[in-house]
């Protein structure tokens, strides 16, 4: 899932690997925390597979200004020494931006199956925050997954919430159920949405004429 957010983000502009976790943070921290080491190791597996390359390297920091000739020996060795102070380093950066496989590669981890063991909630909530990348059809197809899943789900809770016993555990349980139920409400309206979108609209003539 981490390097469908990656790709995803850099569908959008270049970036280094300190702006890819921060808005990594800013995207999917209601997902999971992104940690240095975890992302770099993304960014590398994604690089030799030919979906990122390196932009040149960005400087940081503004170059040390060239010290001016004084004409007088104080003002001199008053430069010398100033020229003997540690210099301000110019940091560089990586930027890493989508190749065309990387197009390719975002396209088929958000249209594709999840794998196997794959947590549905994290990978739904992932795909959703970049449907906007992809055609009408395919969010459709998208939606249509999820709210399958969903009405499976619903029915066994259905099936298995306790009548009676312990009145906690059947609380959970109608929450659990509750809960499934509004995502689908939910994603009837989206779904409901995206169809009259792609819907064609009718033409003057045919509207003129009914």
């Amino acid at each position: 899932m981490l390097e469908l957010a990656i790709l995803g983000l850099l569908k959008e502009q270049p970036l280094h690997g300190y702006e890819l976790k921060k808005r990594l943070g800013d995207t999917l921290g209601f997902l999971w925390g992104v940690s240095y080491g975890s992302l770099y190791p993304a960014l590398r597996r994604l690089e030799r597979a030919g979906a990122i390359e390196i932009v040149a390297p960005r400087s940081e920091g503004p170059a040390p200004a060239p010290m001016p000739a004084t004409g007088s020996i104080d003002g001199e060795t008053a430069a010398a020494q100033l020229r003997r102070l540690p210099k301000p380093t110019r940091r560089t950066r990586k930027q890493y931006r989508l190749t065309p496989r990387g197009e390719e590669l975002f396209a088929e981890l958000l249209t594709g199956e999840d794998a196997p063991g794959a947590d549905e909630e994290k990978s739904f909530a992932l795909k959703f925050a970049f449907c906007r990348h992809l055609a009408g059809d395919a969010r459709l197809a998208l939606l249509d997954r999820r709210r399958a899943g969903l009405n499976e789900r619903l029915a066994e809770a259905r099936g298995t919430t306790p009548r009676r016993g312990d009145r906690y555990l059947r609380s959970l349980a109608e929450h659990r159920t509750e809960s499934t139920a509004r995502e689908l409400a939910w994603l009837d309206e989206l779904i409901a949405a995206e169809r009259r979108a792609v819907q064609p609209e009718p033409s003057q003539e045919g509207a003129t004429a009914s």
